[in-house]
Formats: C-alpha cells, sequence, structure tokens
C-alpha cells in the first residue's frame, strides 16, 4: 500500500479565516452580503447593516409601534432606487396616498395594492409575488405570522431579488424569527428611533435617531408661532395656560 504525505506550507493558507469564503464572517464584525443590497439613503443606518444597505431576497422584519410614524419614509429612499419594477403593497393598514408616495418617489405607475380576505389568502400571495420575482419590492403587514410561515416566505425570497419588508407589532419582538434582519421602530424627534434587534454581526450597542424627510402636509412657508389658549371656566386663581402650535 501507497501512503501519500502532503504537506500545507502555512504562507499558503489566508491570513484571516473569514477571506476562505464569503459566508464566513466573525462574531465582532459586521458580515459581508451574500446577494445585493440596496442602500437605505440614510448613511448612519446603512453603516450598521451587513453589506450597506438593506439586503435583498430576504425576509426583513420591520417592528412597529404603532403603524403610521413614518416607517414608509424610511423605507421611501430604497424603494425609489431599486429598479423600475412594481412596488407591492400587501394589506396596509391604511388607504395608501398615491400623491404622498409620488413625494417620495414612488410613481403611481409603479404601485400595486392588495387585498385579501383571509390571513391564508395573503400569504399566498406574498409567496407568489416573490416567486415570480416580477416586482422590485413588497411591502406585507400582518399582524400575526406563524414561524412555519414566515420560513415559507424566506425560502420564496431567497429565489428571488425583491425587496421584501414584513410589518409586525412591536410585541413581536420577543418572539423567535426566521427574518436575517429584524428593525424595532418607535417615533422620535423629526424622526424615528431604528434599533437593530437582529443581523449578521454583533448586537448593536445603541438605537439609530433618523431623521426623515418631513411629510408634504407638514410642509410650511410659514413658521410655527405659539400662542397661549386661557382654559375656559377656570377659577381665577388657578387659571391654567396650554401652550399650543399654530397649523
Amino acid at each position: 500500500m501507497t501512503v501519500w504525505m502532503y504537506s500545507i506550507s502555512m504562507s499558503a493558507l489566508p491570513q484571516n479565516f473569514e477571506d476562505l469564503h464569503p459566508s464566513l464572517w466573525r462574531g465582532s464584525q459586521l458580515a459581508r452580503a451574500a446577494g445585493m443590497v440596496v442602500d437605505t439613503g440614510y448613511e448612519t443606518l446603512s453603516a450598521e447593516l451587513p453589506g450597506g444597505g438593506w439586503p435583498v431576497g430576504t425576509v426583513i422584519e420591520c417592528l412597529t409601534q404603532q403603524t403610521g410614524i413614518g416607517e414608509l419614509r424610511l423605507l421611501a429612499p430604497a424603494l425609489a432606487s431599486h429598479g423600475k419594477r412594481p412596488v407591492v403593497f400587501l394589506e396596509p393598514p391604511q388607504t395608501p396616498n398615491s400623491q404622498g408616495l409620488a413625494y417620495m418617489g414612488l410613481s403611481e405607475d409603479r404601485l400595486m395594492w392588495l387585498r385579501a380576505r383571509r390571513t391564508a389568502d395573503a400569504l399566498w400571495t406574498a409567496e407568489q409575488v416573490l416567486r415570480t420575482g416580477s416586482c422590485a419590492a413588497l411591502l406585507f403587514w400582518q399582524q400575526r405570522i406563524r414561524t412555519e410561515s414566515l420560513r415559507r416566505l424566506q425560502l420564496a425570497a431567497k429565489s428571488s431579488e425583491t425587496l421584501f419588508f414584513v410589518f409586525r407589532p412591536l410585541v413581536e419582538a420577543t418572539n423567535p424569527s426566521p427574518a436575517e434582519l429584524r428593525v424595532a421602530l418607535r417615533p422620535a424627534e423629526n424622526g424615528l428611533n431604528v434599533e437593530i434587534l437582529k443581523r449578521k454581526g454583533p448586537m448593536a450597542t445603541a438605537p439609530l435617531q433618523i431623521t426623515l424627510r418631513p411629510a408634504p402636509t407638514l410642509l410650511s412657508p410659514h413658521g410655527r408661532n405659539k400662542r397661549t389658549v386661557i382654559i375656559p371656566n377656570a377659577p381665577v386663581q388657578r387659571e391654567a395656560a396650554v401652550v399650543v402650535s399654530n397649523g
């Protein structure tokens, strides 16, 4: 029997083990993106995400304290820059405002608004949108999704180049999820408080304060003057004043 002996020079090995394969990364560092990413449009947020942006072809969970706090304005730069294919709104809690979305850079001819009669129908619709790969982005709102349903959506997302956001209540943050990226969104002055709950890399040390571009209805060429309003029928010795803002 012939025994072959091989020797490997240490100089032939890469200096860093993570250089062996793109999927390898240290727990103390952000992972490299396995696929395409889309810039968030916010430098501080992109710097905290693997690859420097929202990952394409995976589930991104946005856990909101409440709806309508600016989550669409947060995603608008990425949605507007990610190709020219349709952007699907599936089960949004409010009726989408086409004029407001156009102001954010999403033209009306790119928008699709879908409703489903049952949760099962909504999940099936989301899976089909992902598997066809015909849309640039899918935004899906659901109060409750079972873990196995999220896994199916994750598998469907992997086969596409769709930017896929799932909006769920903030209370779901304590429950496990197969999503590769999870962020918690809370309202903050002039924008949002974004906390990265899960990512490929070290735990985020602190939430990010993201300043958002104001909605059109909040823009005014006039300054906001304060005025004093006296509460009627209050005793003179206990007269109270409330400061409110014009507009």
